[in-house]
């Protein structure tokens, strides 16, 4: 599929494109480290979202523990140091075979979806590691950007609201990622370049599936809760921010 239809949905979901001056700081030597540690991060902290969401409203208490040791050795990996690369590649135990709560109202497509959006950003995070090891890019602690707090700074605190929120915020935060891939992968070496594109794919149903959870669990049209964080998601990335990574705003 031509790079340009295939992320046609996301610029049309977005209220803004990135700034040039972000891909232009983005693209410096200097910038590599950060950008692929932030970016490993970010699928790691994906796919925690994911965990939490099943955690919180849809499975039982064996299922989310089988969720929590699903994500303890990367985990383990990032935050303790411990283990290896190799045993990070092939997503043992993970299976959409998990156990709906009777209380639960929002069941199995919740599950389903965020089982396989799991897969997917843990399969990244190894990607990004590999990446990382061939260019020579050690892991280091890196502080948080103000993206994602400044998206959920704005989720309403009563349920469903709290959770049509939090989804809506997910779509933009895919989104957003999957429009920067698509920017940054002409102007990066071939490797990098390949792999961005390889993300577009699933990046671009993340951001759909999200949508349609949140669709489906607000019961009513939420066209004014998704326009309303199609404003703020702009402004964090139209308006200047001192400290670079994946989803920064105007380089200041």
């Amino acid at each position: 599929m031509n790079l340009d239809n295939l992320i046609q949905p996301i610029t049309s979901f977005l209220n803004c494109s990135t700034p040039n001056e972000w891909i232009a700081a983005a693209i410096q030597p200097e910038n590599l480290d950060v950008l692929l540690i932030d970016h490993m991060i970010c699928e790691l902290k994906a796919a925690q979202t994911a965990m939490w969401l099943m955690r919180k409203y849809a499975v039982d208490k064996a299922s989310g523990d089988q969720l929590l040791a699903w994500l303890s050795p990367y985990e383990n990996f990032i935050y303790k140091r411990e283990g290896r690369l190799e045993d990070l590649r092939d997503l043992k135990g993970i299976s959409k075979k998990l156990v709906i709560r009777p209380d639960s109202k929002y069941g199995q497509d919740l599950v389903d979806k965020m089982v396989m959006l799991i897969r997917e950003e843990l399969h990244h995070f190894y990607q990004v590691l590999e990446i990382m090891e061939e260019k020579g890019v050690d892991y280091r602690s890196i502080t948080p950007g103000r993206y994602a707090k400044g998206m959920m700074r704005h989720v309403k605190t009563h349920e469903p609201d709290t959770l049509i929120d939090k989804l809506i915020c997910g779509a933009y935060i895919e989104a957003r990622s999957c429009e920067r891939f698509a920017k940054l992968a002409p102007h990066v070496d071939k490797r990098l370049g390949d792999f961005y594109v390889s993300l577009l794919r699933s990046e671009a149903r993340h951001f759909q599936d999200y949508l349609v959870l949140a669709e489906e669990i607000a019961g009513h049209d939420i066209s004014e809760r998704i326009a309303y964080f199609g404003n703020v998601e702009a402004e964090l990335i139209s308006t200047p921010d001192s400290d670079f990574k994946l989803h920064s705003g105007l380089p200041g």
